[in-house]
């Protein structure tokens, strides 16, 4: 079984704690704290005030079973929230949009060499080639460039894919690489070793209809080949 597998198998100390009559539900209040999760802080101190003040009635039974059944039932949630990024993305793909949902998106385009290993789980090859576009200047702005251009595997790009978003912040670098397509003239185009009908061609469609966002955007929209306009990437 592997790390990632193992680690949703656990049942933490805190679900055991939660079988103690009336003051168990300090145990959800623990899971909340550690989990920095606030609602269930407040769910765990509610559930054991109540226990209290209703410790000499017929209800503190079903209290009882209550807690130990919350308990079970944020288990999975709690250990997502826990995940520790020094361990490998799960195979699962249930488990990976657990993980997800309880985590901040990882943005592409912005990410850090640390981000891609351990935060997605991606081999030092991907992580140097989509690090290597980034200095670049390229902008990822769908999945399918990640298989593309970096050569990711289709199937591992899918697993990690509930975990990465996609930003386009075009005036954070506006004149690096090919992004020069996006505001160059068809001469300065020209003056930059591209064909005269190449150059006319993309600035006429960017005038038509706005800005490339990629340079798959540039590839779709023109017809053109990458070799075509090589020389402004």
């Amino acid at each position: 079984m592997s790390e990632s597998n193992s680690w949703f198998q656990q049942t933490p100390p805190w679900v055991w704690l939660s079988c103690i009559p009336t003051f168990g539900g300090l145990s959800i209040a623990y899971a909340g704290y550690k989990s920095n999760t606030k609602a269930w802080v407040g769910l765990g101190v509610g559930i054991t005030v109540i226990s209290f003040v209703l410790s000499s009635t017929n209800l503190v039974g079903l209290i009882w079973l209550s807690q130990i059944g919350i308990a079970f039932y944020l288990k999975k949630s709690f250990l997502a929230k826990t995940y520790p990024k020094t361990l490998p993305i799960p195979q699962d793909a249930n488990l990976v949009k657990l993980i997800a949902s309880q985590r901040p998106k990882i943005d592409i385009n912005d990410a850090s060499k640390h981000d891609l290993v351990n935060g997605l789980g991606l081999p030092i090859v991907y992580a140097n080639n989509i690090e290597s576009l980034q200095n670049e200047g390229y902008i990822f702005t769908h999945l399918e460039e990640l298989t593309e251009i970096t050569a990711i595997p289709e199937n591992q790009v899918n697993r990690i894919a509930p975990m990465i978003t996609f930003s386009y912040n075009y005036k954070k670098e506006t004149d690096a690489s090919w992004k020069r397509l996006n505001v160059y003239s068809t001469q300065d185009l020209i003056d930059c070793s591209l064909d005269a009908i190449v150059a006319e061609k993309i600035v006429a469609e960017r005038q038509k209809n706005g800005e490339y966002k990629s340079l798959i955007d540039v590839k779709q929209r023109t017809g053109l080949p990458f070799t075509s306009y090589r020389q402004i990437m």
